[in-house]
């Protein structure tokens, strides 16, 4: 059976897609790129805003439509909060909620009379990564947060917390390598709160899966800007673990960071960066941003809008603010027009266009090892573009020849200029 997956959202996300496509090669079937040839469809659905569960609904209609035939199964927070509506949709043969996810090949190959004795032994041939086109991995290592931000729905489709076990995630980690993986992402919905129900914590992860496996690049998440052990920081000493944090800081205002119910103040966010920066050389921190958070006030938005630019950022996800229902933010008086949601959209995006520029800027000259990609560009003269990220996550692209390949291959590559969305550079041939 030809098995297609899809998913919109998070990194979390895509982590369990790949633990599904190992589950379904497993059980004999195979993992296809092409949509319109598949028998199964399984998406993994977003609700974090209302555009985002919007997008999820156009989704399932488009694949039903693309490929009437196949079977629909949809999971993830919009089928969670929405299980009668996703259900009723046309096509849709199957909803597994969040707190099922686990059981979500079982349940579809059963349910769906799809049940098939394995082709050939335990172990997929072909890592389903590759499969769909992925030279990393996104490992999920938690799942549910403790926490109520007031703008926040995905804490209600998510649960409560729960790690998985340190040496599952080790086990998970070496397979992967095993299968010509190199480089790994941990993700989770409140990543720092790895190991509150274990006894453990972040910082005891990152430890044991350098110790115990040998993979040469390890990347986390996003990561809320709380709860990092003492000891968080002196990890990055390790080359493995790369020089990147996506720290969601959603606005630089306290008095809205307050309403928001975030936990980290502005003063203590700036801290954290100061000592990614102090310990590694061009660390790049990224960030989420809500503009026009209830009740922003213009001296409130003043005052975000400078400490983001004091901060710098190598990149910002800038999210306008629309109301969403089941949230507590949604309640809030003083909603902000359309029209001064988009005027802040457009004065955060023009700064955070300039930060990315001057981020880039900095890191000109410098020699990276890069982990280069299976995308490609073919170019007029026979040569091709080809596109890989730096241990800071800069996206590189690079111009070789045609017949050349370097997927999945780590090569150091010079930073040569500075492009509109990546810098150019150099491989480094020895």
């Amino acid at each position: 059976m030809l098995i297609h997956l899809k998913t919109l959202g998070c990194r979390l996300n895509e982590a369990e897609l790949e633990t599904w496509a190992q589950a379904f090669q497993k059980s004999g079937h195979q993992i296809t790129r092409q949509a319109e040839a598949a028998h199964l469809i399984v998406l993994n659905s977003c609700a974090v805003t209302q555009d985002a569960a919007r997008k999820s609904r156009q989704l399932i209609r488009r694949i039903h439509r693309d490929n009437p035939q196949a079977k629909l199964v949809v999971s993830g927070c919009y089928a969670t909060l929405n299980e009668d509506e996703a259900a009723s949709l046309l096509g849709v043969d199957l909803v597994v909620s969040n707190k099922d996810k686990d059981q979500l090949v079982e349940k579809t190959l059963t349910e769906l009379n799809m049940d098939s004795m394995p082709a050939l032994s335990t172990e997929p041939g072909e890592i389903s990564l590759f499969t769909r086109g992925r030279q990393r991995a996104f490992v999920k290592v938690q799942d549910g947060c403790r926490y109520r931000c007031t703008f926040c729905i995905v804490t209600v489709a998510r649960g409560e917390e729960n790690s998985r076990p340190v040496q599952a995630v080790i086990d998970e980690i070496n397979a992967l390598h095993r299968q010509g993986i190199t480089e790994v992402i941990l993700t989770g919905v409140h990543l720092g709160g790895y190991g509150s129900d274990l006894g453990n914590n972040l910082s005891d992860l990152i430890k044991a899966i350098l110790a115990e496996t040998s993979i040469p690049r390890l990347r986390l998440g996003s990561l809320e800007p709380w709860e990092l052990p003492g000891d968080f920081f002196e990890l990055f000493s390790n080359p493995r673990l790369m020089p990147h944090l996506h720290l969601p800081l959603q606005s630089g205002s306290d008095t809205v960071l307050r309403r928001m119910a975030r936990r980290c103040k502005t003063e203590e966010f700036a801290a954290i960066v100061s000592q990614l920066r102090a310990q590694i050389p061009h660390f790049n921190v990224t960030t989420d941003i809500i503009v026009g958070f209830p009740g922003e006030t213009e001296q409130e938005w003043l005052d975000s809008f400078d400490f983001i630019k004091q901060t710098g950022f190598g990149h910002i996800h800038i999210f306008t603010y629309s109301s969403r229902e089941g949230t507590k933010a949604a309640g809030l008086p003083d909603q902000l027009s359309n029209d001064i949601k988009k005027q802040r959209s457009r004065q955060l995006h023009e700064l955070a266009d300039d930060m990315k520029q001057t981020f880039f800027a900095d890191n000109v000259g410098l020699e990276f090892p890069v982990l280069w990609e299976g995308y490609s560009e073919a170019l007029d003269d026979g040569k091709q573009r080809v596109f890989g990220y730096t241990p800071n996550y800069l996206r590189v692209a690079c111009v070789i020849d045609g017949d050349v390949s370097v997927e999945n291959r780590t090569l150091n590559c010079v930073v040569t200029a500075v492009g509109e969305s990546s810098v150019c550079g150099e491989l480094v041939l020895k």
